[in-house]
């Protein structure tokens, strides 16, 4: 099973079409606390093999990070694991504040 890359203003667009959509945060903690996207869930990479079972199988995830490598290996994970929709936010948090929201900080 493989992922999707999705771009920042493809999430803003599905966020609002699909409630079930669910955005998954791997990202350290100073990270998580510098900023984030409203609503998502907080499980950094190096936690989430153990942490699978707080995560659904059946509705569709965004995996972010700071410009897309980690969530990219989260998604992998993911994939492997039967979640069976499963997308990178290309360009990470970043990307986020610079396309759709810049109320969100960069760094």
């Amino acid at each position: 099973m493989r992922h999707l890359s999705l771009s920042p203003c493809d999430l803003k667009t599905r966020l609002v079409q699909d409630p079930q959509l669910l955005i998954l945060d791997v990202r350290e903690a100073g990270e998580w606390t510098h900023c984030r996207i409203d609503g998502s869930v907080w499980i950094p990479l190096r936690d989430l093999a153990r942490r699978l079972d707080e995560l659904p199988r059946d509705r569709p995830i965004v995996c972010l990070c700071h410009h897309g490598m980690r969530s990219a290996m989260a998604c992998k994970l993911l994939a492997r694991e039967g979640v069976s929709e499963v997308y990178n936010l290309a360009g990470g948090i970043h990307a986020w504040s610079l396309q759709v929201d810049p109320k969100v900080p960069t760094y």
